[in-house]
């Protein structure tokens, strides 16, 4: 009997907290902190989620269309026509739904070793020191799992499309751009609101919840610690591109 069906038959099983973490989620980040080998399910439904939604975007969107529209808006006046064309025969639905797949889970690893790695080391400082880097590495899982309501509203925006002449730039509804700055398409502070979602905002406060309450922080601490790498990242890209 694996790990999974034996926590099931005790009562709380991985099923348990994949709905706690949305509906209870101190609950569920007490009972997954011992319970690493349960990463690979939040990690892989989110993986699969976001691939599988923007798998069928470009299967079914004008792709010619599209491909015309992100060479509109990311060449610059006056290119090389031969660039254009270049681009436009390197693309193929099968090449983007390539990429996309690939993109998606080098970068989100990438993000939870980064994000794990800066967790673990300021326990190691002023918290518990028995907590592991692999149960920081299943808490960055746990708490990312909420990024599927991302891909699931890239899915809506799709399913309520009158066309399917929909541009990437038009997938991100819960984005700072979509809801606050609406900056054009291709420019640098549209790209700076829609890498900030009200999702990401929403693991921010489970990420808050879950280290104070593995670490016995106060919430004001654990706030803190949590927020300071992504106001720092985007502050300084703010920055950038303001000056």
């Amino acid at each position: 009997m694996n790990e999974t069906t034996m926590q099931a038959a005790g009562g709380y099983s991985v099923f348990n907290a994949l709905v706690d973490i949305i509906a209870a989620p101190s609950r569920a980040l007490d009972e997954v902190k011992n319970r690493t080998r349960w990463l690979w399910w939040p990690l892989a439904i989110t993986l699969v989620t976001i691939i599988a939604v923007f798998a069928f975007y470009y299967t079914w969107v004008d792709f010619d269309w599209m491909v015309d529209e992100m060479i509109r808006t990311t060449m610059a006046p006056g290119a090389d026509p031969a660039q254009a064309e270049q681009m436009r025969s390197f693309m193929s639905p099968g090449m983007q739904i390539t990429m996309t797949a690939i993109g998606v889970t080098v970068v989100t690893f990438l993000i939870y070793a980064v994000q794990s790695g800066y967790l673990h080391m300021v326990n190691r400082i002023s918290g518990d020191p028995e907590l592991r880097y692999g149960q920081w590495f299943a808490f960055s899982a746990w708490t990312g799992f909420v990024g599927v309501f991302n891909a699931l509203a890239v899915l809506v925006v799709i399913l309520m499309a009158s066309t399917n002449q929909v541009a990437p730039d038009e997938l991100a509804p819960l984005s700072v751009n979509a809801l606050l700055i609406h900056a054009e398409p291709g420019t640098a502070w549209a790209t700076w609101g829609q890498s900030l979602t009200l999702v990401h905002l929403w693991m921010l406060v489970l990420m808050t919840i879950g280290f104070a309450r593995w670490t016995k922080s106060s919430t004001m601490k654990s706030a803190i610690v949590v927020v300071t790498p992504w106001a720092l990242i985007f502050g300084i890209w703010a920055a950038i591109i303001a000056a």
